[in-house]
This record gives structure tokens, C-alpha cells and sequence, in this order.
């Protein structure tokens, strides 16, 4: 048995409206962006999510650099070999997961699951800790800050296949008339509640999640994931509280699964503020470094540079080379002279350089980028 879906109050009702209306008006918005700034965006998107994500699970690596991970700068990035590692497996699960978005003949099967979890966790794998296998033994959820009190507890290691099965099932064909992003929540808890694997159960339900709601090909799974609002201090604290009182102490499907539903329905409204500022910002930047490019003697490709400091404060030469499909004799001359004319300021030797905003880059590009705004509790 699992979780069931709850009764939507008229609060929620309402709040999925505001949801839908955001999710179209950024579908149409990104649909019209200049495409290069769009694959900007969704790279920055993809590395905030990783990063957050791996931050609940204690890994720490910084969504810059995991942007330079996923661009196979691995030396020049001051993370430690486990983060590096775990940055780098989360990636290649999520890059599989974003090009799951529109297959044809997608199907949910125990099989692709086990596979997700593989690509997540095959660096660890040992007999004590098996990837993409159902666990073998207990499962408990310590308490935060005391290692001998127990959480959680999963439900029995014989009873994880059959639950398996019947959560496979539901994706494919149960509650089909509910909202996507009702039944992506559902399936994040139930996910995380059987607790199927060793290990990598929480970033697994969380990405089970973001397949779902880009499944529903509105958006593209980069601009549907709340792991990033999930990650942020305030929030994770909120969502181990609601699924510890949601859930209850062990399996307990027969609970009412209100809160937690409520719970995602804040979080796609605000995570949906962030992204739709964030598309505001990077639009406004492009537009005004377009209408510079004259006078500051640059070129198209070099703008994609350019566009790159101004939204995420540095550049790297490979990441431009490999945006612009350059190569590096290219790439390095180009930004040669953007330094030259001091629109970029090095930073750091050899592996490590990167570029900031130099002394002349256009004080209004950078006070786009620097835009403000307050988010809103749809349910306050």
C-alpha cells in the first residue's frame, strides 16, 4: 500500500492556478529568448539544482563550480574527491533524466529506477553498499544532531520489491486526472518513505520528482525542479520537519498526506518566482550587451562571454569555447581581447584563471544582473 493522494483544499486549488499561469508565461517567454542565453540559463539551472540537492546529503560544492565540473574542469575546482565525485554522478543522473523529457514511448519501469540509481551511486558500489539493487536489510533515519535515535523506519526489506512494483504502477497509470505536479510530490514521497535503496534515497526521490513534472513537457525538466528551493537552509529544515510528521515514525501509508502537498505547492510557487526573475535578469542582460556591442567593438560570440560574468560573476576560457564551439586558440584570443579593451579582469593562474567584469564592462548590464526582488508565500 501506498501514500494516497489528498483532497485539495480551494487554497491549494488556487495556488496551482498562480502555478500554471507562471509555468505558460515562462514557456512562452523562453520559447521566444535568443537561444543561446536560454542554454545559459538552463546550464545555471541544472547546476543550482545538483548543487542543492547534494548540499541536503552533506555535499558541498558550489553551483559555479559545479557548472565547471559539468564542464570537465575538475583540476581547477577547490572541492574535495568525494564532492567532486558525487557532483559529477549527480550530473550524469540528472543529464539522462533531462533527455527522458519527450521520449515517445517513455515508460516507468523498476528496471529504469534501478538504473537512475546506478548512475548515482555506482561509484560507491560494494557488497555493504549495492547500487541499483533493492536493499537487503533495515533501514533507519538517524536524528539530526544524535546518531542513537531513530527518525524513521522503512518498511521491511522482504516488502520493498512488491512496494516497488505497485509505485512502478501508479506512475504509469494511477491518478492520471491529477495536477503533474500533485503526483510528482506523491511520488517523491513514496520514493523516499520505501526507502528502496542504501543509499542516495533522498536525491533519487527528489529527481523522481523532476521527471515527473517534465514529463508533463511544459517545461523542460532544467526550469521544473524545486531541489534547489529545497536546498536553501530555511527550507530543508522545513522539509525534514514535514516529511517527518507526514510520514510518521515508521511506513505509515493509511496517514493524511495534506501537508506535504501543501508543502510542494509553496515550493513550486516560489521556486517559479526565482526562475522567472532569473529569466527577467539574463533577458535584460543580453538585450543591453546587444545594443553595446558596437560601440565596444565585440562580436556576437564574444556577447555569449560577456552575458556569462555579468549572470554568474566569472568565466572560465573552456566553458566559452565550449559554448561558442571554438577552439581553445579561438576562444583564447577572443578573450585576450576582450581583456585588452578591460571588459574582462583575469583572476588566478594557469588551471585556476577565471575572468570577472573588468573596469569599462557596462555599469548597466551589471545593475541588470544585480536586480532585486521579494518573494512571496502564496499561502501567506
Amino acid at each position: 500500500m501506498l501514500y494516497s493522494m489528498p483532497r485539495l483544499t480551494d487554497e491549494d486549488h488556487r495556488v496551482l492556478e498562480q502555478i500554471r499561469d507562471m509555468r505558460k508565461n515562462l514557456r512562452d517567454v523562453v520559447q521566444q529568448a535568443p537561444a543561446k542565453w536560454t542554454a545559459d540559463l538552463r546550464r545555471f539551472l541544472t547546476a543550482s539544482a545538483i548543487a542543492a540537492s547534494n548540499t541536503i546529503e552533506g555535499f558541498r560544492v558550489d553551483a559555479r563550480d559545479v557548472a565547471d565540473l559539468m564542464d570537465g574542469e575538475r583540476d581547477s575546482v577547490a572541492a574535495s574527491e568525494e564532492d567532486k565525485a558525487e557532483t559529477l554522478a549527480y550530473q550524469q543522473m540528472m543529464t539522462y533524466i533531462q533527455s527522458l523529457y519527450d521520449v515517445d514511448d517513455f515508460t516507468y519501469s523498476k528496471g529504469l529506477l534501478n538504473a537512475l540509481h546506478w548512475m548515482l551511486q555506482g561509484h560507491r558500489h560494494s557488497p555493504r553498499r549495492p547500487a541499483g539493487q533493492w536493499r537487503r536489510k533495515p533501514i533507519y533515519i538517524t536524528a539530526a544532531g544524535d546518531p542513537h535515535a531513530t527518525e524513521y523506519e522503512g518498511p521491511h526489506e522482504d516488502q520493498v520489491p512488491a512496494l516497488m512494483t505497485e509505485l512502478v504502477d501508479w506512475l504509469n497509470h494511477g491518478d492520471q486526472d491529477s495536477d503533474a505536479l500533485v503526483r510528482a510530490a506523491m511520488a517523491h514521497l513514496n520514493l523516499v518513505k520505501i526507502h528502496p535503496w542504501v543509499d542516495g534515497n533522498g536525491r533519487m526521490s527528489r529527481s523522481l520528482q523532476t521527471l515527473v513534472i517534465a514529463r508533463q513537457q511544459i517545461l523542460a525538466p532544467e526550469f521544473s525542479s524545486i531541489e534547489e528551493w529545497l536546498g536553501m537552509p530555511g527550507h530543508t529544515w522545513d522539509y525534514y520537519r514535514v516529511l517527518r510528521d507526514v510520514g510518521g515514525p515508521v511506513y505509515s501509508p493509511r496517514r493524511d498526506t495534506a501537508a506535504w502537498i501543501t508543502f510542494n505547492l509553496r515550493a513550486y510557487h516560489e521556486q517559479a518566482q526565482r526562475v522567472q526573475h532569473r529569466v527577467r535578469r539574463s533577458n535584460d542582460c543580453w538585450l543591453l550587451l546587444e545594443d553595446h556591442a558596437a560601440r565596444l567593438g565585440v562580436s556576437e560570440r564574444q556577447i555569449t562571454a560577456l552575458h556569462e560574468v555579468a549572470i554568474t560573476g566569472r568565466l572560465r576560457r573552456s566553458r566559452y569555447e565550449k559554448a561558442e564551439a571554438l577552439n581553445t586558440q579561438q576562444a583564447t584570443r577572443d578573450i585576450q581581447a576582450l581583456t585588452k579593451a578591460q571588459l574582462l579582469t583575469p583572476v588566478g593562474q594557469t588551471k585556476g584563471r577565471h575572468y570577472v567584469p573588468g573596469p569599462k564592462f557596462p555599469a548597466d548590464v551589471l545593475a541588470a544582473a544585480d536586480q532585486r526582488h521579494t518573494i512571496r508565500d502564496p499561502y501567506a
